[in-house]
């Protein structure tokens, strides 16, 4: 089975969008360093035609001072130019070195017809006929110019070097020494005195290119490093914004789902609610009449009436919590004072409270007042102190307490039990879900709706210590 890279999974709708910003990192990378690569190298380009340009004005300029400062007065003076003669040598050296003073001239030769050097700022080098190469050869044969760059280091090497040394980069001349013509004959060449080759160190132009292709390289990289910055935090953001909608979603589905159930449920109830309550009382009514009349007779059926009536008084609880959950009353909103509703509620349970071994405390302060409706908040938080009672063992606590929760007014309904099931913690409120052996399932789902419909939120979860918590958050401010 071939899979699409294109393919969105419905859990990270955004990895095309990742996939796609990655993807635009390396081209903006590949295509800015195409073209600081293509500056770059039209930035060197540009020195070395500046700097051949300057080397044949240099060259064309000792020409002209050669043959005027030297090889006219020699040929007048002597007949003939004869470089090994010392006072010759001397006063071309002289020439020479007034005309490329200060032009970062490394080295300069002077080579006859015989690729022979005549002259050189080495002195030692004179004589020599190894020196010339294939460019003043050519020089010799068709009096062709040439430039030719020397860089002693790799590219990584001068890209990795801080400063360059003096001489690392030189840039090597051959040019063909004329003897000049006059103005009738300036546009024939003149014949063939010798040829010149000069060595040039460019270093510092170089440096300065390279200087300016670092600054292209850090700047492309820095502005792709702010470009995917900004575009992985754009995602990262839509990324949030869409989990949390998500969320939204699951919720919003599952108490479009619990609202269905409701009302499948109300209908239903509303189908058998007279079919069942009304017998159910006759029964149970006539069930606790015929009970007294044989307590007080001392009948022999007293065990058996009984049984009917409490399991007939069980029944019409169980059909009125149906009720209740299907169809919540309206609350009828007013001040109400927190701590007198749940004092009410522990006193009532303080009766089963003490047949379970356990103690119930309260220290809710008094005035800790919130809107809503007095009978249901006291029903919701009866149910959750009877929750915990029931969930202890002899001996445990229960502690209800004051909590701000996020600028929040909150109660905390606090057990010593053993807590809830961390795996089921989400269906403890779902109607019919119970892990009691005997009960309805709705206890919980009651409570949770009772707080609902207050604009109240109910959280289940285990406690740091142990036990069971049960924080139900107001919208009222601490």
């Amino acid at each position: 089975m071939k899979l699409n890279p294109f393919r969105v999974d419905p859990a990270h709708p955004f990895q095309l969008v990742k996939f796609l910003s990655i993807s635009t990192l390396v081209l903006i990378l590949a295509s800015s360093s195409l073209m600081s690569v293509f500056m770059t190298n039209y930035a060197k380009s540009a020195l070395l035609k500046k700097n051949q340009a300057f080397a044949r004005l240099l060259a064309e300029n000792l020409n002209h001072q050669i043959y005027r400062r030297f090889t006219l007065p020699v040929v007048l003076g002597f007949g003939r130019v004869e470089l090994k003669r010392k006072d010759q040598y001397e006063r071309l050296e002289q020439v020479i070195e007034s005309t490329i003073h200060s032009f970062h001239v490394l080295d300069l030769r002077i080579y006859d017809e015989q690729n022979e050097v005549a002259f050189s700022t080495d002195a030692e080098q004179v004589g020599n006929n190894e020196l010339g190469g294939e460019a003043v050869q050519a020089a010799i044969q068709s009096g062709k110019i040439s430039f030719e760059l020397q860089n002693s280091l790799s590219i990584w090497d001068v890209l990795a070097a801080i400063n360059l040394e003096d001489g690392d980069v030189v840039l090597r001349t051959v040019y063909p020494l004329r003897a000049e013509r006059d103005l009738r004959f300036r546009d024939q060449p003149g014949p063939l005195l010798g040829i010149l080759e000069l060595t040039q160190d460019i270093t510092s132009d170089y440096e300065t290119v390279l200087h300016l292709q670092r600054l292209i390289i850090l700047t492309t990289f820095m502005g792709s490093a702010a470009l995917y910055g900004l575009i992985f935090f754009l995602v990262r953001k839509a990324d949030r914004v869409l989990d949390e909608r998500l969320r939204d979603k699951d919720r919003l589905e599952k108490e479009l789902l619990q609202n269905e159930k409701l009302a499948s449920m109300g209908r239903m109830v509303a189908s058998i609610a007279h079919e069942i309550r009304n017998p159910l009382g006759i029964i149970r009514s006539s069930a606790e009449l015929l009970l007294k009349r044989q307590k007080a007779e001392g009948g022999t059926n007293v065990k058996m009436l009984e049984a009917i009536f409490h399991e007939s008084k069980r029944l019409s609880q169980t059909v009125n919590d149906f009720l209740d959950y299907a169809r919540p009353r309206q609350p009828s909103l007013e001040d109400v004072d927190l701590e007198k509703v749940v004092r009410h509620a522990v006193g009532f349970l303080t009766q089963e409270g003490q047949e379970h071994g356990v103690v119930v405390e309260s220290s809710l302060p008094t005035g800790y007042v919130v809107q809503g409706d007095r009978d249901l908040l006291y029903r919701g938080f009866y149910n959750l102190i009877s929750n915990a009672i029931q969930a202890c063992s002899d001996g445990g606590h229960v502690r209800i307490m004051p909590v701000c929760h996020e600028d929040q007014m909150a109660v905390l309904v606090q057990d010593t039990g053993t807590g809830f099931d961390s795996k089921q913690l989400d269906r403890y409120v779902e109607p019919f879900f119970t892990t009691k052996d005997t009960g309805t399932g709705l206890g919980l789902a009651i409570t949770s709706s009772i707080f609902q419909i207050h604009g109240a939120e109910m959280i289940l979860r285990n406690g740091p210590h142990g036990g069971a918590e049960a924080l139900v958050i107001f919208s009222e401010p601490c």
